[in-house]
């Protein structure tokens, strides 16, 4: 068996990851005139590239059980 260390490292990178994301778009304001400038494309992609790395992460994990 393949040992699972590294794949749950990578989870919670990933998770990790993914909350950053969410907080940024969280605190985006809310108005085009704020001063703020957030990057919302760019915390999206990162939101998704979580996302899928979580993902495949778990595929990963499920499929050495097996």
């Amino acid at each position: 068996m393949i040992g699972l260390a590294p794949a749950l490292e990578g989870l919670a990178r990933s998770e990790a990851q993914f909350n950053q994301a969410a907080r940024t778009i969280a605190h985006a304001p809310l108005s085009a005139e704020a001063t703020d400038t957030v990057d919302l494309s760019a915390a999206a992609v990162a939101l998704l590239t979580a996302r899928n790395n979580f993902e495949a992460i778990t595929k990963f994990i499920k499929t050495s059980n097996e």
